[in-house]
Order: structure tokens, then sequence, then C-alpha cells
């Protein structure tokens, strides 16, 4: 495109005053009004070029209209999937953020829809019950806005590391928050066993018990877990979560729960054997993943 400058007139003009007060940048109304290139139009094209690592001018040519168009996006305008080239723009940068927050990693949040991005989108649809295509649809944008009160205002650096909780803090959450564990095979009633016993012997006051159908949820349950090590069937509406990426498995626990429209929640742990499960899980292999399992459900619930 021909850049455009101070000194010229209208509807162009116009639509770039428009986008730049759209994000907050002031342009006098005698400006606006003439749909003129003025002093005002071109301080404000300025300072946006500062404010997004463009070069230094006051003229918008290529680079800053599709930078002034990409910011012009908010979350929920259009859908979002995985294309070549990427999808971008400052909805996409809203999206990798507040998924972030949710526990559902994007990695870092650079208005680029990406394989991460979509990874991260697929796996939040799976946690909703929605059929996990990657797509974000209204249904998508739907439920990240009823979490709003979990990632409003809240700074998402990426996922943090979850370290270990501690003897004494996972006792203290074993004995006041009351959750109830089913498993859907012979591995994962291996491993829910342990974790009972395990709780059992961190507090014998604790308040995680085992199930023999999550729908026999105890009065008083904080949350029904459900262990498993296939894939969940199609057409499920069951909040499902993979076990892959324990470092942000608590906060994605916490969002599925906040986000569940039953009472108490019902969430699927899908653990990493499943179909390429080739018969070495071994008695070490559960209690470990019984132990990491315990201190990531305490963890969600501290």
């Amino acid at each position: 495109m021909e850049p455009i400058r101070e000194g010229a007139q209208g509807a162009a003009v116009e639509d770039i005053q428009m986008r730049l007060t759209a994000l907050g940048y002031e342009i006098g109304d005698d400006e606006r009004n003439s749909q003129t290139f003025g002093p005002a139009t071109a301080t404000a094209v300025a300072r946006f070029r500062i404010d997004h690592g463009l070069q230094l001018g006051s003229e918008v040519d290529t680079a800053t209209w599709s930078t002034l168009v990409d910011e012009g996006y908010r979350m929920g305008d259009r859908t979002l999937y995985l294309r070549l080239p990427n999808l971008h723009g400052a909805d996409v940068r809203q999206l990798q953020t507040c998924l972030n927050i949710l526990g559902f990693s994007c990695g870092e949040a650079d208005g680029y829809y990406g394989v991460h991005t979509e990874a991260a989108v697929k796996s939040f649809q799976e946690s909703q019950g929605q059929l996990a295509d990657g797509m974000a649809f209204p249904d998508t944008f739907d439920a990240i806005e009823r979490l709003h009160h979990v990632w409003g205002g809240k700074p998402a650096a990426g996922p943090h590391p979850m370290g270990g909780m501690g003897f004494a803090r996972a006792a203290e959450v074993l004995e006041h928050v009351q959750i109830s564990m089913a498993a859907e095979d012979p591995i994962s009633r291996n491993v829910a066993g342990r974790i009972w016993n395990l709780a059992s012997a961190t507090n014998d006051k604790s308040g995680l018990d085992l199930v023999d159908d999550p729908h026999n949820a105890r009065e008083g349950d904080k949350l029904v877990l459900v262990l498993a090590t296939s894939p969940l069937k199609a057409g499920s509406k069951m909040s499902n979560l993979s076990t892959i990426d324990l470092d942000t498995l608590p906060q994605r626990i916490r969002t599925a729960c906040e986000s569940s429209l039953s009472d108490p929640p019902v969430i699927r742990l899908e653990m990493p054997f499943g179909s390429s499960y080739d018969g070495t899980f071994t008695t070490g292999d559960a209690q470990t993943l019984a132990v990491t399992l315990l201190d990531v459900i305490c963890a969600a619930f501290e």
C-alpha cells in the first residue's frame, strides 16, 4: 500500500483515526470530523508505532496498517483456528493470556495462533466437555468468559512449576477438603488405591475416599475425581484433563471445578498410558504416580 501521511484526507484517514481512538490514542475532534490526517493524527500514529516496536515515523505504511488491524481485534470477534499463515492479532494474544492463567499452556502469548495455542484450546475444550477440535468458536469464548473471575486482571507469564506441597500443608488440605475418587480400569484402580492409602497415612482425618461409581458422590464432596488410562469416549460431556503436564494440572483442576455445572464437579484425569501401554507398568510406577497425583490434588485445593 502507498503510505498515508500528514495532509491526507478521506475515508482511509477516518478508518485510521477510528482504530487509533478505539485503542486509546487521542485525536482532536476537528481532525476526526474533517477526516484530515493532521498533527494530532500524526502524533497518535507515531506513538502507536513506538508502542508496538515499529520503526520511528508518523505515516501509516503497510507494517503499521497491519499492526493497527491486528490490535483492533478483541477475543470473540472471529473464529480462531490453526492455519498457514497463522492467524494473528490482539484477540489471539488475549486468548493465549487467558488460557495460560487457567492452566492450559500456550507458551508465550505472542498473538500468533500456532500449534501450541491449538493444543491448549483443545485441552481447554475437553475440560469443558466440548468437542475438542482446536477451533475457538463462540462456545469456547463463552466458556472462557464465564471464568473471567479466575483470569481477569491476573498476569500470565506462563505456567509455573508446581513444586512439592510438603507434608504439613498437604495434611491440612486433606482434613478440610472432601473428595471422592473412582477409577475406570485396573491400572487406575491400582493408582487410586495407593492415593487413598497415602492420604490416610498423611492425615487420619483425610476427606479423600474411594467410591465405586462417580455418580455415588458423598454429601459435602468438593470434587469427584475419575482416574482413567483410556481416551474419553466420543460424545461424552465429562470434563477430561490430561495428566501429562503436571505443572499446570492443579490450576486446570481448579478451572474445571469453577466452570462445572454439576455439584459436585466430576472431573476425569486421563493418565498417560492408554493404547500405548506396553505392559511395563510397575509397582514403582504406580506408587510414583500416586504420590504425584496426591500432591497435585492437594495443590489444587490449597
